[in-house]
């Protein structure tokens, strides 16, 4: 049977949907609206596919019994977006205007224009500036416990950290490494006093107060941690088999300030008002809503990232639909 896609525009003329970002939210949100015959333009990104690029085997999204690549994971969503009819732009949006519509998106100095807009940048990790980090990435040193802890049974871990997030990452890792670490630089975290007494009284998890890590060592996977004690300044080196860094993320949305609402985080705030639609994914700008980990700052995974795309494109479709009535 053959697929029947909506008619790409000519210049000048407004997409149905412009997406912006590459990740599972934005191409799932592609598969949909492609899918809902919404001529559709993402806009992806100089480096495109959002954390999962950054990741080995993913053994936690639906389908993949013996897991699967995530570079190979996020190749197959664009695929399948493409195949559809979605048109990929590998750019950087530089600049949004959402005060007039069509809503203007600019990327490497040209307008591209869209009757709706479905915000999909993600979020990046915050990592450590330190040497050595950045090329063991995937090779032992990972931001995401959930993600990865099952390739660390039976091994020794560490977590970098003193929030919530990172007591939540040491109490995963213990269902499987025999000894987990937290390093924290201060001499108290700003966890939750639940989340600390959960950490405190798990028997595989300790703490090194006062402690940083100045170097991760390894060549072809993670090695040792080289660690400063900031009582003395006095360094040491520690072994370990995995590192994870639990130190927050930061929302992509620097080109959105101003434009749209976001929260004291930076995040992308939803607007839900049944007088409007009922658009679960909207932001205060009618027209433009919202997908994955650039409002999603709780669950933070590419299945629920997935789950917010195929919500913001089904809204992004009912939305055009009533402008045509």
């Amino acid at each position: 049977m053959k697929e029947t896609f909506a008619k790409k525009p000519q210049q000048g003329e407004s997409w149905d949907v412009i997406i912006i970002g590459s990740g599972p939210a934005a191409l799932t949100s592609a598969i949909y609206t492609t899918r809902g015959a919404a001529s559709t333009l993402i806009i992806g990104g100089e480096v495109w596919g959002g954390q999962l690029m950054l990741t080995t085997t993913v053994d936690n999204f639906p389908g993949f019994p013996q897991g699967i690549l995530g570079p190979k994971l996020m190749g197959e969503m664009r695929a399948q977006a493409e195949r559809f009819g979605a048109e990929f732009l590998g750019e950087n949006a530089t600049d949004v205007d959402f005060s007039k519509k069509p809503f203007e998106v600019i990327a490497a100095g040209k307008v591209y224009l869209g009757k709706s807009i479905i915000i999909a940048t993600g979020a990046e990790t915050k990592w450590l500036d330190v040497p050595g980090l950045k090329k063991l990435i995937g090779r032992g040193v990972s931001s995401c416990a959930p993600c990865d802890a099952a390739f660390f049974k039976d091994k020794k871990v560490v977590v970098v950290g003193g929030g919530d997030s990172a007591m939540e990452e040491a109490v995963t890792l213990t269902k499987y490494a025999t000894e987990v670490t937290i390093i924290h630089r201060r001499d108290e975290f700003r966890a939750s006093a639940a989340m600390q007494q959960k950490v405190k009284e798990n028997p595989k998890i300790k703490i090194l107060w006062n402690t940083e890590v100045t170097e991760v060592i390894g060549e072809q996977k993670l090695e040792k941690l080289k660690l400063k004690s900031n009582y003395d300044n006095s360094t040491s080196e520690f072994p370990v088999d995995g590192l994870f860094v639990a130190i927050g993320h930061v929302p992509s949305t620097q080109i959105f300030g101003g434009k749209i609402e976001l929260d004291e985080k930076g995040y992308v705030k939803r607007f839900w008002d049944e007088k409007i639609g009922g658009y679960k994914t909207a932001t205060n700008v009618q027209g433009v809503f919202v997908s994955g980990d650039v409002h999603d700052y709780q669950y933070k995974q590419a299945v629920t990232a997935a789950g917010f795309g195929c919500m913001a494109a089904m809204d992004a479709i009912k939305y055009l639909g009533e402008l045509k009535d």
